[in-house]
């Protein structure tokens, strides 16, 4: 599966042997963070709160196949 928005492309496909890592991942710089986190709270889905980058407001959740994921937002 593609996902696209302007210049940005994630390709999602699936492997049989697929094992999540548990380090790597991507991160996504997104926009109104906190109305996502309602979102994806809503949906049972459990997020980290990481204060490790300063400037940014970031989580750290899963997907349903234990992909790891990061999102974060520049602070104002």
């Amino acid at each position: 599966m593609w996902f696209q928005h302007g210049g940005v492309k994630v390709h999602l496909g699936v492997d049989p042997g697929f094992v999540p890592a548990r380090k790597a991942h991507p991160a996504f710089l997104v926009r109104g963070l906190d109305e996502l986190l309602q979102r994806l709270r809503a949906a049972g889905v459990e997020v980290v709160h990481d204060d490790l980058l300063p400037g940014y407001v970031r989580v750290h959740g899963t997907d349903p196949f234990g992909n790891r994921l990061e999102l974060m937002e520049e602070q104002e």
